[in-house]
């Protein structure tokens, strides 16, 4: 299958779908009611999903899955290798790249600098799903240059590549809904997914709750490295938000955010 004739097709149609699909749920199943007006907050993340995006492509000039065709036939890639069956090569790719994105989360959290780049994402003081477009431009860059890293020592299978961009969109936008999900429902998915429920937690202003629930996709690296936290101390409110951050504020002031010196 010709993938990269499809690949910006289909990662837009996922993104675009999926947030219709979420923005919908949100509206007739809320999971809590949100403290600010919406149109405010949505314009202001879709600016910076643009430049973000803008940022990425204007830097790197490759996606995930042209680089992969570049290096299907590296001496070094780790996945490459014709010994192994393709249905290992696929299922170790999607898992390897995902472990990729769980570390690159925990790293922009534990280095001072890349913290105060990802709190423009944890900044917002509401949790919706235009909350997945609220990224610093330089934080999309970093963990797009740290996957294309990823990828170069892989060499993972083209399809694999392509099914992890898809999926990846695909579960941000969900995580970051205020959707309100039935509690087995619920118990079934956290077995295997990062739920929305669990990466809220993960955004509560208690800076306890940002060193737990980092994973992307499957929650099995969480469970693994110790950093999984299924749920907030009983009678604690959960409040999203980063103290001393504004919440509510514009583009220019939050993409000069990590900048801002501070008392």
């Amino acid at each position: 299958m010709p993938w990269m004739e499809f690949e910006v097709t289909a990662l837009w149609t996922v993104i675009v779908v999926s947030f219709l699909a979420m923005g919908m749920w949100e509206g007739a199943r809320p999971r809590q009611p949100l403290s600010m007006a919406p149109e405010r907050r949505w314009s202001t993340h879709l600016l910076l999903f643009m430049l973000g995006g803008g940022a990425q492509a204007l830097v790197f000039r490759l996606s995930p899955l042209v680089l992969a065709v570049s290096v299907a036939a590296s001496p070094w890639g780790l996945l490459n290798r014709p010994w192994l069956p393709f249905a290992v090569q696929f299922v170790a790719a999607i898992l390897l790249l995902d472990l990729v994105r769980y570390f690159t989360h925990r790293l922009f959290h534990r280095i001072g600098f890349l913290w105060r780049i990802h709190e423009v994402h944890h900044s917002d003081a509401d949790y919706d799903v235009s909350t997945a477009g609220r990224f610093h431009p330089l934080e999309v860059m970093g963990a797009h240059a740290l996957y294309l890293v990823a990828i170069l020592l892989l060499a993972p299978p083209l399809a694999a590549v392509f099914f992890a961009e898809l999926h990846t969109a695909l579960l941000n936008v969900f995580v970051h809904s205020n959707v309100a999900i039935p509690g087995a429902v619920e118990r079934i998915l956290r077995s295997v997914l990062i739920t929305p429920d669990l990466h809220r937690l993960h955004h509560s202003a208690n800076p306890m709750h940002h060193r737990r629930n980092f994973g992307q996709t499957f929650v099995w690296w969480d469970r693994l490295f110790g950093t999984y936290l299924p749920g907030k101390p009983a009678g604690e409110v959960l409040v999203a938000g980063v103290r001393g951050v504004p919440p509510e504020i514009g583009v220019l002031a939050l993409v000069a955010e990590p900048f801002r010196r501070r008392s």
